[in-house]
């Protein structure tokens, strides 16, 4: 028992040592921004923002299926459908949220002097 708990220490005090030497180690310093990285980022910038759209949307048709699957008597399944509809409400509002926030930034940006 003695030597698996000294092995086990002295693997840990490696792995340490390691990432000590990791965050000592001089790191390449990459600038925030270059022209080829920005156009990347603009196109993920928007291709997230459609995703979140998409499954913004997506929740919205589940709870409308569940909802209307218990109107026509083909679930019991009420409070699946309650809480599709909060998850959908809450998922909407949180889109809403970020899409005042961006249009704040810009905004800001807007009003910047240059």
């Amino acid at each position: 028992m003695g030597i698996d708990s000294m092995a086990l220490v002295r693997g840990d005090l490696a792995r340490i040592e390691g990432d000590a030497a990791a965050l000592i180690a001089p790191a390449t310093v990459q600038p925030a921004w270059s022209q080829n990285e920005g156009a990347q980022s603009a196109s993920s910038f928007v291709d997230s923002m459609k995703e979140a759209v998409r499954s913004v949307d997506a929740r919205e048709h589940q709870a409308a299926d569940k909802a209307a699957a218990v109107d026509s008597g083909n679930s019991d399944d009420l409070v699946g459908a309650v809480l599709a509809s909060q998850e959908a409400s809450l998922s909407f509002s949180m889109l809403m949220q970020v899409r005042n926030k961006v249009m704040g930034a810009f905004d800001e940006l807007i009003r910047l002097q240059l």
